[in-house]
This record gives structure tokens, C-alpha cells and sequence, in this order.
């Protein structure tokens, strides 16, 4: 590059990074940066709403103080019309911060049921091959505070226990490759967020499906703006859900010394072999403790369901019990002992 060039891209990185000189933005860059904390390469999944570009601005200026590379990728599901239009509307207006992004286009027929669980899953799958073909280890998301209590109460509608209730996290792992997630905005309000859109691109796209009440986390939000103003405390929520976490991590140290305590693992035949201590603790410990098993031995990525789980103990309780198959393993009674094997 010549010093021409090096010249104008000076120019133009001083002109993204001056909206720092704003207080507001600021400050929730300080916020966006601490939460971060790392220095190697990665990816940005942007939508076009006001969530996605804002992380696409505090990436973009994160990069450039800290030299490192960030690829950006949109996925168009074609569900809407007009949504290949969005999509290179969406990478025009990144180009004003000298972001080039990618549109993954999600091709063939698409579902009638299950619409939204459906589009997650293949926008996770696009955007993890993408950065496998990258070599990238760490995938942005967008999510923000607000997403974080509406998939509190999505949770507690469906009944979920403590760690289904405190299962959305800033850091998870994607289950099909070694690729990392990062929800770095977890601590901002989408307030702040929208903030950001407007001063750095007066422009976000508005999704009809976040007014669209066929979709329960529609509703869940508009219950979440009903309880508002009915004097519901979000920082109090917060603390609710913080003081979960905290519960529940006491449980994993339980947990994790009944695993280590009351088994025993035979490498050589693959099977577990449980004493009777291992059953002489709380129901969520024993809970917890077949749940991990059978999905480490199953090697699933997704535990088996919890009312599954407990017609096991349920059952395991009984003197008639003798053998069932569960999560591709076989869990049967032999004297005293409980084994669990790997179903062939």
C-alpha cells in the first residue's frame, strides 16, 4: 500500500473512532471492551438491526486499537421478499465504517413450522462454516440485557429448572465445531444500542417479526413493557438472575464432587458404575449427576429431557427395577450398583 492510500485510511480511522469522542458512546464502548478481553481474530454476525450494527461499530473500533482482524457476515434466510435487498442495503451502509461484510444466503426450500428455531439453527450453521473456513475461534453475537430477561421469562413459561433459567450466557460453545460465542453486549440496554445505530448510521432495519404476536418472544416483550410499567425493576431482575447463577454454581461444586466421589469409570469396558452414595443426595444433584453422565457417555450434545431423567430415579428408587435405554445408553441395576453403558 502506498503512503497515499496509508494516508486516506488514516483519515478514515479517525473518523470511525471519533464517535468515541462522544460521552455516551464512550462509555459503553469502555463497557463493550472490558467485557471482550481478547486480542485474537474474529467474526461479527450482523442482522441490520440496531443490536448488530452497534457491534459492528464497537468491533470495528476495537480492531483498530487492537490490530486485529474481524470478518463480518449477514445472513440472508430469504424468508421475506424484500430481504435480499436489506441484505446489500445493510452492507452498503457498513462500507461508510470500512467494513466489508459477507451475505451467507440460506438457499432452498424453507420450513412452515417451527420458523424461528429453524432459521437459529441454519444462521448458526452458515455462520460456524464460515469462520471454520476462515480459521476463526470466536464468533459476536448481538445480544443485549433485554434479550437476557426476555429468555429468562421465555424459560419460566416452559417451566425450565435453574440451569435452564440461567442457561443464556455470555460465553458458550457452538455444539458442532470448536467454535466459541461471545455475547459481549450482554451488559447493555438495546436503549444504548439504538443510540449507537442512530449517531453512526442514522439507519437500522426494523424486523416485522419482532411486532409479529404469532412468536411468543413477541409476546414475552410486550409483557416485559406491560410489567414496566406496572413497576417492575429491571435492575432488580438483573440481581435476581445474578443470584441464580450463584446458586447455581454451589450445585455444580456438588455435582462435580458426587462425580468424583460415588463412580468409578472403567476406560477399557466405556462404563460408570455408581455406588450407593451417588443416590444418597438432593434429588437436583442426583438430577444433574445421571444428566451428565448419560450425555458424556452418549455423547450427545443435548441432554436428555428432564422428565426422562426422573422416571430413571423414580425408578432406580424401586426394587423392581432392572435395566431401561436412555440417551443412547443403557442404565441397569446389578446388586448394589447402579452401571451405565454405551448402547451399541
Amino acid at each position: 500500500m502506498n503512503l497515499k492510500n496509508l494516508s486516506a485510511q488514516s483519515k478514515k480511522h479517525k473518523k470511525i473512532l471519533s464517535h468515541l469522542n462522544q460521552k455516551k458512546i464512550f462509555k459503553i464502548y469502555n463497557k463493550f471492551s472490558s467485557s471482550l478481553k481478547t486480542k485474537e481474530d474474529l467474526a461479527v454476525a450482523v442482522s441490520g438491526g440496531p443490536d448488530s450494527l452497534a457491534l459492528a461499530y464497537l468491533t470495528k473500533c476495537y480492531s483498530l486499537e487492537n490490530k486485529i482482524k474481524v470478518k463480518y457476515y449477514l445472513v440472508n434466510h430469504k424468508l421475506r421478499k424484500e430481504s435480499s435487498l436489506e441484505s446489500e442495503v445493510v452492507k452498503k451502509i457498513l462500507k461508510k465504517i470500512d467494513i466489508q461484510c459477507k451475505i451467507l444466503n440460506w438457499n432452498g426450500k424453507k420450513p412452515s413450522k417451527n420458523i424461528q428455531a429453524t432459521a437459529r439453527n441454519k444462521r448458526y450453521s452458515l455462520l460456524a462454516n464460515e469462520c471454520k473456513k476462515n480459521n476463526i475461534k470466536y464468533l459476536l453475537l448481538g445480544h443485549h440485557l433485554n434479550d437476557l430477561y426476555e429468555n429468562f421469562l421465555i424459560r419460566i413459561v416452559r417451566g425450565s429448572g435453574l440451569n435452564g433459567l440461567i442457561s443464556f450466557s455470555k460465553n458458550t460453545k457452538y455444539r458442532y465445531q470448536n467454535l466459541k460465542i461471545i455475547r459481549p453486549l450482554l451488559n447493555l440496554e438495546k436503549k444504548d444500542l439504538l443510540f449507537i445505530s442512530k449517531e453512526v448510521f442514522s439507519f437500522f432495519v426494523k424486523d416485522p417479526s419482532n411486532i409479529n404476536e404469532d412468536y411468543k418472544r413477541t409476546r414475552i416483550r410486550k409483557l416485559i413493557y406491560s410489567l414496566e410499567k406496572e413497576g417492575l425493576d429491571i435492575k432488580k431482575l438483573k440481581l435476581t438472575i445474578n443470584n441464580l447463577k450463584d446458586s447455581d454454581k454451589s450445585i455444580k461444586f456438588y455435582v462435580d464432587r458426587n462425580l468424583e466421589k460415588n463412580l468409578v469409570f472403567l476406560k477399557k469396558k466405556n462404563i460408570y458404575i455408581l455406588n450407593n452414595n451417588f443416590f444418597d443426595q438432593s434429588h437436583e444433584i442426583i438430577f444433574r449427576s445421571l444428566t451428565k453422565i448419560i450425555q458424556r457417555l452418549g455423547k450427545k450434545y443435548y441432554p436428555v429431557r428432564g422428565k426422562s431423567v426422573n422416571e430413571l430415579i423414580k425408578g432406580i428408587s424401586a426394587n423392581s427395577f432392572s435395566k431401561v435405554t436412555l440417551g443412547g445408553c443403557f442404565v441397569e441395576r446389578a446388586n448394589e450398583t447402579i452401571i451405565i453403558s454405551k448402547e451399541n
